[in-house]
């Protein structure tokens, strides 16, 4: 009887450890652009694991020629990097934008350049996805993921308790501080603070969740609806870099490889006899309503790019000037 108690409280010390899962959120090295900018009308990189086309959600009559402009992906060069409104001089936000980097360690990379003024105040520059990444976007045919953006893409599900998150992030001696913002199923903000990047080279940034508990038994346990409560689910929102007031401006540069995540499953994969969503597809059907008025938003938008883009005047007067001198001498 001593042997069973023993080992009953062995298995109990033991669930948490069992509980905890570690997966990648978003791998940049996974987002290099298939196909360049120049060949898809000059308007945006594709890769082709995260493409999707926001024309099937728009409600106006463009024609083919006017859809295809509207396809976007998760590519490295379709990112963006914005600035705090307060600081977003033309000079400013112009400078600052991805780009896709060669890392002789990993690869392919996403680049960030951001340019803060010298100011007094804090100014954030945020580096995020095109598009809000959707939960619920259909994976393509034969691919094991059960949604298109899960698998490094990213959206991870059956999140419970998250323990850690650690960045691998390439630092150049900048006293900025780095936050990570991720989405809930709710779309909630959770913000991490990772620390400085005030280091030389390839380092992995970490936040250890200081409210986690190893132990089940210092847990606060309470049974809740599994399904179809809003998803357990965190997906990638951006990243803010933060320069305070007493900092100096100037040009920033860093890089980075991955986002992971160590959590705990909201439930065990192994207790579930019938997968519920495969068959009322409710939180699909939730996510999908969501998304199709972000796509619709996102497809005019595409167009209007587009269409600004081929308008766009490419000559300078030193260009002009340097035409005229050619013709004189002819």
């Amino acid at each position: 009887m001593k042997r069973i108690f023993i080992l009953s409280i062995i298995s109990l010390l033991a669930i948490g450890s069992l509980l905890a899962k570690e997966d990648v959120l978003i791998d940049f090295t996974q987002l290099a652009a298939g196909t360049s900018a120049e060949d898809n009308n000059g308007v945006t990189a594709l890769n082709e694991a995260t493409t999707i086309d926001t024309s099937t959600h728009t409600a106006n009559n463009y024609t083919d020629e006017q859809k295809a402009l509207m396809k976007t992906s998760l590519a490295i060069e379709n990112w963006l990097v914005k600035i705090s409104s307060s600081s977003a001089t033309i000079q400013n936000q112009g400078v600052s934008k991805s780009k896709e980097s060669a890392s002789k360690a990993y690869g392919t990379v996403l680049g960030v350049r951001a340019r803060f003024p010298n100011a007094s105040w804090n100014v954030v520059a945020a580096i995020k996805p095109p598009f809000e990444i959707p939960a619920y976007e259909p994976a393509a045919e034969g691919s094991e993921a059960a949604s298109k953006f899960e698998g490094g893409f990213g959206v991870i599900k059956n999140v419970g308790t998250i323990k850690s998150v650690a960045v691998n992030v390439y630092g150049l001696n900048y006293p900025y501080t780095l936050y990570l913002i991720l989405l809930d199923g709710a779309g909630k903000e959770i913000s991490i603070n990772l620390g400085s990047l005030n280091f030389q080279g390839w380092g992995e940034v970490r936040w250890d969740n200081p409210r986690y508990a190893q132990d089940v038994r210092d847990r606060q346990l309470a049974s809740a609806p599994i399904y179809p409560q809003e998803s357990s689910l965190i997906k990638f929102g951006e990243f803010r870099i933060i320069k305070t007031g007493d900092q100096r401006g100037g040009d920033f540069i860093t890089y980075f490889k991955d986002v992971k995540v160590i959590y705990d499953q909201a439930v065990l994969e192994e207790e579930r006899d019938i997968d519920d969503e495969a068959i009322w597809q409710i939180q699909t059907t939730r996510e999908m309503e969501k998304n199709k008025a972000t796509q619709a938003n996102q497809s005019n938008s595409l167009f209007l790019q587009a269409v600004d883009k081929k308008r766009q005047a490419a000559e300078s007067f030193d260009q002009q000037e340097q035409e005229g001198e050619e013709s004189a001498e002819e």
